[in-house]
């Protein structure tokens, strides 16, 4: 990708920067950014466990922690497939970040109604504040479910049309 951009820049025969360099650099970023996406989500799995144990009461406080815990994990490990994929197709692809911002965006949703029902003295400005911020996430997941759709629908055509 940045071979591209400078043989654009510079012409392919111009280069000022050998890009073999570049994409052995290249490499070595994406090896390390998959290895501390890695560490990141291995730690924290490590403290949503601690936290799960430790909370009190289980139900529903910890519970609820828990499963945000453990989206906030998947989003952490997609990440890192994205960095992988990447790193070894040479490619980003537009699903994976789709996905990443369904899981983000539900995510909100599942945190935005827990601390609905947990909380019983609400204003109203407050309680309706959250029911917008609710149907705001809403459709932000109805939209990128669609984008997926149309991005993997444009993928089946074009590999119907080669």
């Amino acid at each position: 990708m940045i071979r591209k951009l400078i043989n654009r820049v510079f012409g392919d025969n111009q280069s000022l920067i050998p890009t073999n360099f570049i994409d052995k650099l290249e490499d070595i970023v994406h090896g390390f950014l998959g290895i501390m996406l890695f560490i990141i989500s291995s730690l924290a799995v490590i403290f949503s466990v601690q936290r799960l144990v430790e909370t009190r009461p289980f139900f529903p406080t910890g519970m609820i922690q828990g499963i945000n815990d453990i989206l906030l994990v998947v989003i952490i490990l997609e990440i890192m497939r994205t960095v992988v994929v990447r790193f070894t197709d040479g490619i980003f692809q537009l699903d994976s970040f789709l996905i990443i911002g369904v899981i983000a965006a539900v995510r909100h949703i599942l945190t935005v109604g827990a601390a609905l029902t947990m909380e019983k003295d609400k204003t109203a400005e407050a309680f309706n504040r959250s029911l917008i911020e609710m149907g705001v996430n809403t459709g932000i997941v109805l939209a990128l479910v669609f984008a997926l759709f149309l991005s993997r629908s444009a993928r089946k055509a074009s590999a119907l049309n080669e």
